[in-house]
């Protein structure tokens, strides 16, 4: 199977958009809730999209997400990336005086890519969309 091929299925597992540069397949997904940042409204702070690259002869490749999660979307979004094997390797705020409150997760493993796309597809069922 192809790159090209391979990407486009891990993007239509996440029902995302694939692009595929310098050796690295990304397919942003995107929250969309009213967000603002200092009373101002932001489109550009709601990130949710997965990565692979360093795809070897196994079929294992470097699988890395980050996604923007409300506060109380977090508890079981968490839970459900642990449950899947995956490892949480990041839940930190980048930006203060939001509203309503926003933490990023970061998840990441080493398996082959459409597995990491399905486990990562199930925790991203639990958000609110």
């Amino acid at each position: 199977m192809g790159y090209m091929s391979l990407c486009h299925q891990f993007a239509g597992i996440v029902n995302g958009n694939p692009k595929f540069e310098q050796g690295v397949c990304s397919v942003d997904i995107g929250r969309n809730f009213h967000l603002t940042i200092q009373g101002r409204v932001s489109k550009s702070a709601l990130p949710a999209g997965i990565t692979f690259e360093s795809l070897d002869a196994q079929g294992n490749a470097l699988n890395l997400a980050e996604v923007v999660v409300l506060q109380e979307e977090l508890p079981l979004f968490v839970d459900t990336l642990a449950k899947n094997g995956l490892i949480v390797s990041a839940i930190h705020n980048h930006w203060i005086f939001t509203n309503p409150t926003i933490l990023y997760v970061h998840a990441q493993s080493v398996e082959p890519p459409l597995s990491f796309a399905r486990k990562f597809a199930e925790a991203f069922k639990t958000l609110k969309h």
